[in-house]
C-alpha cells in the first residue's frame, strides 16, 4: 500500500508493504505519477519494516532516476538498519547516489532546509 502527503513542499510517499504485493508493476507507475503531478521540490520515500524486499529496492532505484531526470531531491527512510544496508549496497552497484535516513522526521526535514 502507497499512502502520500505533501509537507512544506516535500512529497512524502509511505510504502506499508513490499512492491509485490500490489501486483507487478504498479508501484512505479504509481509513484512516478504523483512525483510529475505534483513536481515537488523533493521527495522522501519512507519505508516501513516489511519493504525490504528486492523489488521494492528496484523501484526506488527507477525512482531515483526519474527526479534526478526531474531535477528533484529523493531520500529514502528506513528505519531498520539491515534495510538501510540494503538499499545502499543495490544502489552502490548500480552507481546510484541515493540519501538514505535512519528516521523519516529527519529525512523530510533535511530535504527541505536542502531545497529551501
Amino acid at each position: 500500500m502507497l499512502s502520500h502527503t505533501l509537507d512544506r513542499d516535500v512529497l512524502v510517499l509511505t510504502l506499508h508493504d513490499d512492491a509485490d504485493t500490489g501486483g507487478p508493476g504498479t508501484l512505479y507507475p504509481r509513484i512516478s505519477g504523483l512525483v510529475e503531478a505534483c513536481r515537488p521540490s523533493a521527495v522522501v520515500i519512507v519505508l516501513d519494516a516489511r519493504t525490504a524486499l528486492h523489488a521494492t529496492i528496484g523501484v526506488i532505484l527507477r525512482v531515483q532516476r526519474l527526479c534526478r531526470r526531474l531535477g528533484i531531491l529523493l531520500s529514502v527512510a528506513a528505519a531498520s538498519a539491515p534495510v538501510r544496508r540494503l538499499l545502499e549496497a543495490n544502489a552502490e552497484a548500480h552507481h546510484v547516489h541515493l540519501v538514505i535516513h535512519a528516521r523519516a522526521d529527519t529525512a523530510v526535514t533535511t530535504a527541505y532546509t536542502s531545497v529551501a
